[in-house]
């Protein structure tokens, strides 16, 4: 096989300029695929052109459609066949995670899917545990149907749910630390510190909506009926997976594929639309302001390019 490097310069799609319809660009791009032997490399240009041209339907399309749709159905005002469709749950998470998963193919190798592979039977594993013992999380019970069941216990999706929170998490405190990074207590706490904010808004939310519920349901938990165990949870099995995606990964190359991709975060920001907008529609002030914080985090670090909103609202708040 030749070396990518000798691939042709219009094998590879354009970054910039007028993006081209996406059937045709979609052939195209499967098209130079098979003739080129699947070169990695143009698997992975393609994909980002793929992401980059749809990412307002992606990171804000997707997250406010869901929250609509979840509202709409935790108040009974969707028929049957559409209210907590969980194929329809599980689609619309995949396509939110997309921008991450592309972002960090370029940089992930055989350590990353490892690792990816550990956290995920990590994942299940403690899930299970977490749902027959109510250790680490507190005794909960999930409110609808999330899909096929592991052992009928633990949706098979979760590792999709859980997994990219604390990538998200990690990437966004490499980029708001900078140079501090480089110090791995500095690096590692502050990482923690986000995925709790993380879930300091996608648990209150997750429970308003009644995708799951803590035992017992009268007990009068103080935040917004999670209990503090679970927040205690999530400092374990976030500890596990930052050290995991820590070791996993090549740091210098993660930060330079961060600075030079601009949608990598946009499952952040896709995240903060969705939660922060229902926790906001139930009028809890917390989680909505720790989400608000989070948005935060996004403009500071750059990398959420305003142009995503569309047309003219994004070129004025851009400038």
């Amino acid at each position: 096989m030749a070396d990518p490097a000798d691939a042709p310069e219009s094998s590879v799609p354009p970054e910039s300029g007028e993006p081209t319809p996406a059937p045709a660009r979609v052939r195209e791009g499967v098209d130079t695929l098979r003739a080129d032997g699947w070169r990695r490399p143009l698997v992975e240009a393609t994909l980002d052109r793929l992401v980059r041209d749809n990412r307002f339907t992606i990171a804000v399309v997707f997250p406010l459609f869901g929250a609509v749709l979840l509202v709409a159905s935790s108040e009974g005002l969707l028929p049957t066949p559409l209210s907590y469709n969980a194929a329809l749950i599980l689609f619309g998470t995949a396509v939110m995670r997309l921008p991450l998963a592309v972002g960090l193919l370029p940089v992930s190798g055989r350590r990353a899917a490892a690792a990816v592979v550990a956290l995920t039977a990590y994942a299940y594993g403690i899930e299970l545990v977490g749902v027959v013992t109510g250790w680490p999380y507190g005794p909960f019970r999930y409110g609808i149907d999330l899909g096929p069941m592991v052992a009928g216990k633990v949706p098979v999706g979760l590792p999709v749910f859980f997994l990219p929170l604390v990538l998200n998490a990690y990437l966004l405190c490499l980029l708001l630390l900078g140079e501090r990074a480089r110090a791995p207590l500095l690096r590692l706490t502050a990482t923690l510190a986000a995925v709790v904010a993380i879930d300091m808004v996608l648990d209150p939310g997750a429970v308003a909506i009644g995708f799951w519920e803590y035992l017992p349901v009268d007990a009068g938990y103080p935040y917004y009926d999670v209990p503090v165990s679970n927040y205690l949870g999530w400092l374990l099995s976030g500890t596990v997976a930052v050290v995991a995606f820590d070791l996993a990964f090549d740091r210098a190359a993660l930060v330079e594929r961060l600075e030079t991709c601009e949608f990598m975060l946009d499952d952040m920001v896709s995240f903060v639309l969705l939660w922060g907008g229902i926790n906001a529609v139930y009028l809890q002030v917390v989680p909505a302001a720790v989400a608000a914080v989070l948005a935060l985090g996004l403009v500071r670090t750059d990398r959420f390019d305003f142009a995503v909103l569309g047309g003219r609202i994004g070129r004025l708040v851009g400038e």
